[in-house]
């Protein structure tokens, strides 16, 4: 039962379900039939989406899909007018003006709410203000804030006006900041003040102020007042969010085209050079609707949150497809296992609660994290308004999987892993309400996604690790990387015609279940064999003196590759030489001896972005002492310096 199906959907499931509508509408009676014609007739599949969105076009498209200048090359909804907001706000301040469309908590504790209505008027006025100040269309802007209602308003007006948002991790330094905004040519930003985080104040306008010294192109910095710091405001260019809101609302909408650039969202590549990837009014709102309604089960009014920023394409995500569903979007600022003596790792568990939230998004990572605190914290709560819980980020390895399944979802409800990228929109792989499910698995692809596993001679294989690829253009692809089209061609396109290889491990076993086993570019090859991280990490993390491991592979003059170990310990008095030895011992009888790590490393945090990856990448730089490429993600800058402690140490 371990490795089994555990999770069935009951009658009451399938009826509510919003996959069950959409078969409903399609005219078709299974998944399996569904997923069959969305691949093989991707323009039907797509207009049926439109159509269950209600997106209308004005003027009406020519045509779904246009692929005249390649498949990497799809023009979508080709001559259709589309501005994404109309149908993320409008409709909805018409429909149902009085329902929650955000709902906010601070790590302090402060509550913040916007109906539908007043989600519209916010939009409305920030729109107003932007153009009284001489943003408009085609302009990018930078927005560097915390998830608070304020990223909702400013992410949704920079839609209406047809301005390219650039969403930044607030966690960015100085240079992080200043590479992106010169990168895309932006011409403003949207900052705050200040945000907590664990209990203090990080001051994020001081860090906006030393990256903009280098970014003369930054004309305007709108300031929201998050914490009420005082920080200079530069006269002429720095404008109080207040002051940009004081002005009268217009019902103007910009007219943009169903193609035009909507976002520009960065992320770090594997050699570290940040990619610009761009999307667009029909294709990364729509995308992520398509998957936020037939796999997490959102509908109108379901209160939906994802523990992420805005800077990670969940945070996107979680505003676009909850708004253009109809959703309450539920947001929380701050660290989510800090809070109160004696609460800090239930501090989710009562969010959850408080908020009523039916839909929770999380990453593997902070499970980890959360679970060795107790078995009873999340318990300690009324979680009975909860029906999905949802995973992205990495994989999972078996014993937090089981955690989060029984001790938070009480073995009712489902886990829907989720996983693609930024540069997909969405997911390619997704677990689906209507479908059952294994512990750590993929009940199958995306619809709409033609997803395969390969070998080395690009020729496809079940039951075997082989690379993730996809075979046709979907709507929610990237439309490139920003002013690098030979970087987008060469990083996705280039390994087998018409196929684009996505950079991780999966495997498909007999019963059609998907799993996803780390980034292909992280692959390990010890004396001849090959493994992926997250094979060898789980193992590390069933140990129960363990609670996070990252493996791996460095120079060895005799096997070529050595596999390097690093763990974090449940405690620091378990590290030491006998764990050590009890670990690499643990790896050797699971994989066999020729994969027995080479050395076990005990530190106290691995090296992670914001959104809870672990960076591998960065892991192995440090502990060969080369340089660490772009580590302005990473949430904690100092264990990569204890990698290269750790290392020093062995040496000595």
């Amino acid at each position: 039962m371990r490795d089994g199906i555990v999770w069935q959907p009951d009658e009451n499931v399938r009826r509510r379900a919003q996959l069950t509508r959409f078969l409903e509408q399609c005219g078709l009676d299974s998944f399996d039939e569904l997923y069959r014609r969305s691949v093989e007739d991707v323009a039907w599949f797509t207009g049926q989406v439109l159509r269950y969105l209600d997106i209308r076009f004005d003027p009406p498209c020519r045509e779904i899909l246009n692929l005249s200048a390649g498949l990497p090359w799809p023009e979508w909804c080709a001559g259709g007018g589309l501005n994404i907001a109309e149908f993320c706000v409008d409709r909805h301040a018409k429909s149902a003006p009085d329902r929650d469309a955000v709902v906010w908590e601070g790590e302090e504790g402060a509550v913040r709410k916007l109906s539908y209505a007043e989600l519209a008027e916010q939009v409305k006025r920030c729109a107003a203000g932007l153009r009284a100040h001489g943003i408009g269309r085609g302009d990018a802007v930078g927005i560097h804030l915390p998830m608070m209602p304020e990223t909702v308003v400013a992410l949704l007006a920079l839609a209406r006006i047809g301005a390219i948002a650039v969403p930044l991790f607030s966690g960015f330094g100085p240079s992080a900041i200043a590479s992106r905004l010169q990168d895309v040519g932006a011409r403003a930003l949207i900052a705050c003040d200040a945000f907590p985080r664990r209990g203090r104040p990080i001051v994020a306008k001081n860090t906006v102020d030393e990256a903009l010294a280098n970014c003369p192109g930054v004309a305007k910095v709108f300031v929201v007042r998050r914490m009420g710091a005082e920080t200079p405001m530069q006269a002429g260019r720095d404008i109080p969010w207040d002051s940009l809101m004081a002005g009268g609302g217009s019902d103007a909408t910009e007219p943009t085209s169903a193609e035009d650039p909507l976002m520009v969202v960065y992320t770090s590549g594997t050699t570290g050079r940040p990619k610009g990837i761009l999307h667009t009014h029909c294709g990364l709102p729509v995308k992520i609707a398509q998957d936020m309604a037939f796999g997490t089960d959102v509908g109108p009014g379901d209160r939906v949150t994802w523990i992420t920023d805005i800077g990670w394409i969940m945070g996107p995500w979680l505003i676009y497809g909850g708004t253009l569903l109809g959703a309450t979007v539920v947001l929380y600022d701050g660290a989510p296992d800090w809070g109160p003596e004696g609460q800090a790792h239930d501090r989710l568990w009562a969010f959850c609660a408080r908020q009523r939230v039916n839909i929770l998004g999380l990453s593997p990572s902070l499970i980890r994290g959360l679970a060795p605190h107790g078995d009873h914290l999340p318990r300690r709560h009324d979680l009975s308004a909860l029906r999905i819980l949802a995973s992205t980020g990495e994989a999972w390895n078996p014993d937090p999987w089981w955690w989060l399944f029984n001790n938070v979802g009480g073995g009712r409800i489902p886990i829907i892993n989720y996983s693609g990228g930024t540069e997909i929109s969405g997911g390619i792989l997704m677990s689906h309400p209507l479908l059952p499910i294994k512990p750590c698995s993929f009940s199958a692809p995306c619809l709409g996604i033609a997803a395969d596993v390969v070998d080395e001679t690009g020729c496809s294989v079940r039951g075997k690790v082989g690379e993730l690829v996809i075979r046709a253009p979907w709507i929610g692809i990237a439309r490139g990387f920003w002013n690098d089209r030979e970087r987008y061609l060469e990083t996705y396109w280039s390994r087998w015609p018409d196929v684009w290889v996505h950079g991780d491990w999966a495997r498909i076993e007999e019963d059609g279940h998907w799993y996803i086993l780390g980034r292909s570019d992280d692959t390990l090859k010890i004396a001849g064999k090959r493994v992926g991280p997250a094979e060898v990490e789980s193992i590390l993390v069933a140990h129960p003196g363990v609670t996070e491991a990252a493996v791996v592979g460095v120079p060895d003059e005799v096997k070529g590759s050595a596999m390097i170990a690093f763990c974090v310990p449940v405690s620091p008095g378990r590290a030491g030489p006998g764990l050590a030895r009890e670990l690499q011992e643990r790896v050797a009888a699971e994989l066999g001896k020729p994969l027995r790590p080479e050395r076990v490393c005990f530190v106290a945090a691995l090296p992670r972005t914001r959104n809870a990856k672990v960076m591998r990448r960065v892991i192995r730089a440090a502990w060969l002492g080369d340089e660490c490429g772009d580590v302005t993600a990473l949430e904690n800058p100092a264990a990569v310096e204890a990698i290269r402690d750790a290392r020093q140490s062995a040496e000595a």
